[in-house]
C-alpha cells in the first residue's frame, strides 16, 4: 500500500512538473507572438485586468469545492472578505506589485525575445532569496550563494550579445525590455515573499487568501487600464485587439497564477528548478522555429549557467550536524 502511494504521489508530481514547465514555456512564447504581430496590438492593461478576474473566479470556485458545503462557503465569504477589510487591505499590497510585473512581462516580451526573457527573467531567484533573508530572516547555504552568482553571470553572458530574432519586424528595445525585465523580478521577489509571510502568520486557507488578493488585484489592474490608457480603451473598447492568441495568453497566466501555489505545496526546490530549466529550453526551441532566434555562443553558455544555478540552488542542505555525530560514533566503535 506504501509503495503504491508514492507510486502516485510520484506521478502526481511529474505531473505538476510537466504541466507548470508546458505553461511557463507557451506563456512566453504566446505573448510574445501577440505583441510582435502585425495585427492591431490589444491593450496589455485590459489583459492584466481580465486574468485576475479570471484567477478570482477560479479561485471561488475552488474554494466552494474545499468547503463541500454552501454553507460554509457562504460563511467564509462573509468572515474573510465582507467581515475583513484589513485583510484585504493587507492583500492590497501584493497585488499593486503583481500588476506592476504583469504589466512589465507584456513590456519586456515587445522588445525581448522570449527565450531571452526566460532566462533573464530567472533574476528572480536572487531577488527572492535577498527578500527571504531580509524578510523572513532565514539564511542561505555557501552553495546557494554560489549559484546565486553563478546565475547574475549567466544573465549578462546572456545580454552581452543578446540573439536576435530575424522573423521579428516589428521595432524593439532590448534596453527598454531588460529595463522591464529588472522591475518584473524585483516585484515577484518582493511579492511573493510578503504573501509568503502573509500566508504563515495565520492559518486562514491558500484560497481565501487568494480571492482577497484577487478583489484588490480587479481594482488595482482596473485603476491601471483607466491611468495607462483610459483615453483610448474608451474610444476603441476594452476588448481592442482581442484574439484568440490574446485570450490563449489569458488563460495560461490565470492557470499559470494558480498552479504555482499548487506547485509550491505540492512539490520541491529541485522540481521547480528543473522544470524553470526545462522551459528555458523549450522556448529556446520554439523561439528558433517561429521566430528565426540566432543563438549566439554567450546566449548558449549563459543559459547553460542559469540552468546548472537554478539546479544547485534547490539542492537540499546537508545536515552537517548528524554527519559530525556519525563520524564521531564510528571513530568511538573502532577505538580512535
Amino acid at each position: 500500500m506504501a509503495a503504491s502511494r508514492e507510486n502516485v504521489s510520484l506521478l502526481f508530481k511529474l505531473y505538476c512538473l510537466t504541466v507548470m514547465t508546458l505553461v511557463a514555456a507557451a506563456y512566453t512564447i504566446a505573448l510574445r507572438y501577440t505583441r510582435t504581430s502585425d495585427k492591431e496590438l490589444y491593450f496589455s492593461t485590459t489583459a492584466v485586468c481580465i486574468t485576475e478576474v479570471i484567477k478570482l473566479l477560479l479561485s471561488v470556485g475552488i474554494l466552494a469545492k474545499e468547503t463541500a458545503s454552501l454553507g460554509r462557503f457562504k460563511a467564509s465569504l462573509i468572515e474573510n472578505v465582507l467581515g475583513s477589510p484589513k485583510e484585504l487591505m493587507k492583500l492590497s499590497v501584493p497585488s499593486l506589485v503583481y500588476a506592476v510585473q504583469n504589466n512589465m512581462a507584456f513590456l519586456a516580451l515587445s522588445n525581448l525575445d522570449a527565450a531571452v526573457y526566460q532566462v533573464t527573467y530567472q533574476l528572480k531567484i536572487p531577488c527572492t532569496a535577498l527578500c527571504t533573508v531580509l524578510m523572513l530572516n532565514r539564511t542561505l547555504s555557501k552553495l546557494q550563494w554560489i549559484s546565486v552568482f553563478m546565475l547574475c553571470g549567466g544573465v549578462i553572458l546572456v545580454q552581452w550579445k543578446p540573439a536576435q530574432a530575424t522573423k521579428v519586424v516589428v521595432e524593439q528595445n532590448p534596453l527598454l525590455g531588460f529595463g522591464a525585465i529588472a522591475i518584473a523580478v524585483l516585484c515577484s521577489g518582493f511579492a511573493g515573499v510578503y504573501f509568503e509571510k502573509v500566508l504563515k502568520s495565520s492559518d486562514t486557507s491558500l484560497w481565501v487568501r487568494n480571492i482577497q488578493m484577487y478583489l484588490s488585484g480587479i481594482v488595482v489592474t482596473l485603476a491601471g487600464v483607466y491611468l495607462s490608457d483610459g483615453a483610448e480603451v474608451k474610444e476603441k473598447g476594452f476588448f481592442y485587439g482581442y484574439t484568440y492568441y490574446v485570450w490563449f495568453v489569458i488563460f495560461l497566466a490565470s492557470v499559470g497564477g494558480l498552479y504555482t501555489s499548487i506547485v509550491v505545496k505540492y512539490t520541491d526546490n529541485i522540481m521547480k528548478g528543473f522544470s524553470a530549466a526545462a522551459a528555458i529550453v523549450l522556448s529556446t526551441i520554439a523561439s528558433v522555429m517561429l521566430f528565426g532566434l540566432q543563438i549566439t555562443l554567450t546566449f548558449a553558455l549563459g543559459a547553460l549557467l542559469v540552468c546548472v544555478s537554478i539546479y544547485l540552488y534547490g539542492l537540499p542542505r546537508q545536515d552537517t550536524t548528524s554527519i559530525q555525530q556519525g563520524e564521531t560514533t564510528s571513530k568511538e566503535r573502532v577505538g580512535v
